[in-house]
């Protein structure tokens, strides 16, 4: 018998157009991205289908724009096999509240808002310029976390991601970052400066954390269909009062991707399914146990075949 886990991509997943033959396929879907649309008071739908790119990349739009995807190719799913109930959910960073949504914890209108805040409080955290994130291919968790530390005496350097093995992604400080490059490579690493503008899931993010918890009194959780397995600390969530607490701590602590899919498996989970923009989890995962089952939903095309699996 197949135990699914359910997971939802994060931030740099998008593209303009996304997400579109959902709409145009599925009137489910299409009730998503209009609810959306009400939510923010603005037709981000339409910047979802026609760009323009630079503007889907500002993080205040980008974050709810994933989410609204996401959630859309949920939604098309389960009216297809509305007897599909996985035994986990999961996501990457942003993901994380696409998982909560599918799984009947944190109602999508409140989402679409919170993803907003959040997007707007994690970029306005740091003036721009001033933070970066690195990616460190090829050194284990320890040799990262020790020039981590290392290059934090010229400013601060956290690892920010654990996304499969020998792929790390730092962030903090420039001048710690500049440091940390030098490190990475004297230890046989190789770093990747990423276009990003902020230092996200950095402690210089905690202020953003802050505003995540602030926004999140105001929405009433409910226990969650099945659990979500945590980025902070990899633990399977379906209580509000487990919720909360972690999606505040996630804004400015590492991601632990690679942890969470581990624990997935040893939950005896056999195959993965990504809902959402692209394919990058699915990769992640086959890189960190090559014997697991992904497919991946952003399409109808995508849904056939899933549909065929589940």
């Amino acid at each position: 018998m197949n135990h699914w886990a359910v997971m939802f991509p994060g931030q740099g997943s998008q593209s303009v157009g996304m997400g579109k033959k959902l709409y145009d396929h599925y009137p489910v879907s299409r009730l998503v991205f209009e609810e959306a649309d009400d939510a923010l008071g603005y037709a981000l739908s339409q910047l979802i289908f026609e760009g323009p790119a630079e503007q889907l990349e500002d993080t205040e739009v980008q974050q709810p724009a994933i989410l609204v995807v996401s959630v859309a190719a949920w939604r098309a799913l389960k009216h297809e096999r509305p007897d599909f109930h996985p035994q986990v959910g999961m996501g990457l960073s942003l993901g994380e509240y696409s998982a909560y949504v599918a799984a009947g914890a944190l109602p999508f209108f409140d989402a679409v808002r919170l993803t907003r805040i959040r997007g707007r409080a994690m970029q306005n955290a740091v003036p721009k310029g001033v933070g970066g994130m690195v990616a460190v291919l090829g050194l284990s968790q320890d040799a990262v976390e020790r020039i981590c530390q290392e290059a934090s005496a010229q400013g601060v350097v956290d690892p920010a991601n654990f996304n499969a093995p020998g792929q790390i992604v730092i962030s903090g400080q420039v001048g710690g970052l500049d440091v940390a490059e030098q490190l990475i490579r004297e230890a046989g690493g190789r770093p990747v400066r990423l276009p990003v503008s902020a230092p996200f899931h950095s402690r210089l993010l905690e202020p953003a954390g802050a505003a995540v918890g602030e926004a999140l009194r105001e929405i009433k959780l409910a226990r969650a269909a099945f659990p979500v397995i945590a980025n902070v600390d990899a633990e399977g969530c379906q209580e509000p009062d487990e919720i909360i607490p972690r999606l505040v701590a996630q804004v400015s602590r590492p991601v632990r991707f690679e942890a969470g899919v581990r624990r997935a498996l040893a939950d005896g989970v056999t195959h993965f399914l990504e809902l959402g923009p692209g394919r990058s989890l699915s990769s992640l995962v086959k890189k960190i146990d090559r014997q697991a089952k992904v497919a991946a939903v952003e399409d109808p095309e995508g849904l056939h075949k899933a549909l065929e699996l589940v």
